[in-house]
């Protein structure tokens, strides 16, 4: 169950902007998209690896991304086609 905290966490650290990165959502301040992070991760990266590479971040931004990426795949719906 998302809880509204749980929501408040990534949106203070997520940010939507047509002028970076084409609206891609990124960690703010930064030009480092969620893809790309949840793309690290997915290729066996470890968050302390992610922090050492990209000093700029915080454990809590990539907690973030796990945290929106979550989110948007519950608001996912899926229709088979006929």
């Amino acid at each position: 169950m998302v809880t509204e905290n749980m929501v408040e966490e990534w949106q203070g650290r997520i940010v939507v902007d047509p002028k970076v990165l084409v609206g891609k959502p990124v960690i703010r301040g930064t030009r480092l998209s969620v893809e790309f992070i949840l793309d690290l991760l997915a290729n066996d990266w470890t968050i302390e690896q992610i922090l050492s590479e990209y000093l700029q971040l915080e454990r809590k931004d990539v907690i973030a991304v796990l945290k929106y990426a979550a989110e948007m795949a519950k608001e996912e719906k899926v229709y088979p086609l006929p």
